[in-house]
């Protein structure tokens, strides 16, 4: 796990290098017409190079042409997305994350979900809970070991995010006709709901605090979007689950694209 960790804080610190000068971003189009900077490129180059004395492989956003019959028979590797959030971090409204998800037998085991704007560093252990971590500063070579990670680990969710009005969350820069729809429907039984726009998967941290309820994403995600916050929330007593009706998410399938999805904190009550 201080593998994942430390691989997370220097891409983060490459990412952050170049999202304080626009100029740099050299921004271009993927194949499925979503943008892609410098930044991109430069996170998964230094996630797979930093992660590669495991020997473990790195099933990446920006390594996505691997072939589903070379990958089919993994019982271990990583779902990494080098920088989530790609919209968010062109326009500098610093929602924007480092995901990296290790995987055995196609379910998520561990995970580290970093936001180096904020400084927050979200961990997973399946079984054994989730945690926050703050003030993580985004290094060059950071040097976190298990001793050091567990004493800055606070438990989710938190009390002091604890509300009154159901919130739910909406990607800021991802909806359709379809999520409102939905929230139309929760409404009725939740006149007084509140909006939360958000960018990236800080929404399933979010989620796992305790600061928002409910999420609901009814436009394109990949497998890689949600891994690492899947297992966040789930080991917060949350839970995500397909949208309309209600599968377990399903990792490293021959068309990596996710279902629309729906996601509950612990405390979620519709």
């Amino acid at each position: 796990m201080p593998q994942c960790f430390n691989a997370a804080v220097k891409a983060g610190a490459a990412i952050m290098k170049i999202y304080k000068n626009i100029d740099d971003y050299d921004i271009s189009l993927k194949s499925d017409r979503t943008p892609i900077t410098v930044a991109d490129r430069v996170a998964h180059t230094t996630i797979k190079e930093y992660l590669g004395s495991t020997r473990i492989p790195v099933l990446s956003e920006e390594g996505r042409e691997m072939h589903y019959d070379e990958r089919r028979n993994w019982d271990l590797f990583f779902l990494v997305d080098p920088l989530d959030g790609t919209v968010e971090f062109i326009k500098g409204n610093n929602e924007f994350t480092v995901n990296i998800a290790l995987m055995a037998n196609n379910k998520c085991v561990t995970s580290v979900l970093y936001v180096p704007y904020h400084r927050k560093m979200y961990l997973a252990f399946k079984g054994h809970g989730a945690y926050v971590l703050h003030d993580i500063d985004p290094q060059d070579d950071p040097a976190y070991d298990y001793a050091r990670i567990s004493s800055l680990m606070e438990r989710l969710p938190l009390e002091s995010r604890r509300h009154e009005r159901l919130r739910v969350a909406v990607s800021r820069s991802h909806q359709t006709p379809e999520t409102f729809e939905q929230i139309d429907r929760i409404r009725k039984s939740h006149p007084d709901l509140e909006i939360v726009e958000q960018g990236s998967s800080y929404k399933f941290c979010l989620l796992a605090e305790g600061a928002v309820d409910y999420y609901v994403r009814t436009t394109n995600t990949y497998e890689w979007d949600t891994a690492a916050g899947e297992l966040i929330l789930a080991e917060a007593g949350g839970k995500t689950i397909s949208f309309p009706d209600g599968q377990p998410l399903q990792y490293n399938k021959a068309d990596l694209h996710n279902p629309w999805f729906e996601a509950m904190g612990a405390t979620c009550k519709l």
